[in-house]
């Protein structure tokens, strides 16, 4: 029996191919490669290069393969290009996930994994962010998610096709030891970007705002290290494979770091200085997003256990200082 992980060469999606290859389990990796790299596959994984738009390649995927489950990362994920282009977002990411359920109601009741995002919330009137906050979303990106939770639901009430949503907050880090890591083109999150200036290729790392109402002025988010979260990622699937029923839950450490305190931990890590430009705010950007993850707690038993923001930024420090071009591709 295999898991069919789309989006599998990306950030995420690798991380949780190479963990599930780990565990000795037969992975099957659908993967256009326009955002992810075939250097981040883990050995023994099979890649068929191809979007989910691509239902000739789908459908040779449910032929050939012995799919038991799924893992679902397959996503554009800028926000700014999203609300430059929403038919982009709404075409792969909606669009997409439609055509891989069409498949898979073909083929029985086969679990989903899906790789949701806090950013179906918007602009919360409520701090930490539970599963009942209301989901509001500011932009194309965020609302092309909360479309695809949607239509998740609603497969399992038409079909009986089971899913659990894992709503992220800010992922970070790297695999243990810096084999794989965090290669977006362009780079748009906060860790790399500070990096990138103590590797010198670029000069400075622009803050965004520092008069917002929260201790030094700039924005607190909760940062999530990927090995915990690929742990998230490996409890819903034994909860799926257990019987569980169709469900979300955040996946966060209830703990927010302000944009100051990433520099600052990155000039630790680095022992590098790391000069920063103090811009205006952005335009729809929260004050602060710190989720609850006390309903994955109970229902997943998932405990996070990298919390400390030095090891969270180190582990990313590792990777892209042994790989300061990424994967070269």
């Amino acid at each position: 029996m295999s898991i069919l992980v789309t989006g599998g060469a990306g950030y995420v999606g690798s991380h949780c191919v190479a963990t599930l290859r780990g565990m000795g389990r037969d992975v099957v990796v659908i993967d256009d490669l326009s955002k992810g790299h075939r250097a981040s596959l883990a050995e023994g994984a099979r890649l068929y290069e191809g979007s989910l738009s691509d239902t000739a390649c789908l459908a040779r995927i449910f032929e050939k393969e012995n799919i038991d489950s799924i893992m679902h990362f397959a996503a554009f994920s800028l926000v700014g290009e999203s609300m430059e282009n929403p038919g982009k977002y709404f075409l792969n990411n909606l669009a997409g996930t439609v055509t891989l359920l069409e498949e898979v109601r073909r083929h029985g009741n086969i679990p989903i994994i899906f790789s949701s995002t806090a950013a179906t919330y918007g602009q919360p009137q409520q701090i930490p962010i539970t599963e009942d906050t209301p989901q509001v979303p500011t932009n194309p990106y965020g609302e092309s998610k909360l479309m695809m939770e949607k239509a998740l639901r609603w497969y399992d009430v038409a079909y009986g096709i089971r899913s659990v949503a894992l709503r992220y907050f800010n992922v970070a880090g790297a695999w243990t030891g810096g084999s794989i890591g965090e290669d977006h083109r362009p780079e748009t999150h906060l860790i790399p970007l500070v990096l990138s200036v103590a590797l010198g290729k670029r000069e400075r790392i622009t803050v965004y705002g520092n008069d917002y109402d929260t201790p030094d002025g700039t924005c607190l988010r909760d940062y999530i290290h990927m090995e915990d979260l690929i742990d998230a990622h490996i409890r819903a699937l034994d909860y799926m494979q257990n019987g569980g029923q169709t469900d979300a839950f955040n996946l966060g450490i209830g703990k927010g770091f302000s944009v100051m305190e990433i520099i600052e931990s990155a000039r630790r890590v680095t022992g590098l200085p790391i000069e920063i430009h103090m811009g205006p705010r952005r335009s729809g950007d929260p004050a602060v997003l710190i989720a609850s993850g006390e309903k994955a707690r109970q229902r997943l038993r998932w405990v996070p256990r990298h919390t400390d923001i030095d090891e969270i930024v180190a582990s990313a420090w590792q990777w892209h200082n042994s790989h300061p071009d990424g994967y070269l591709e």
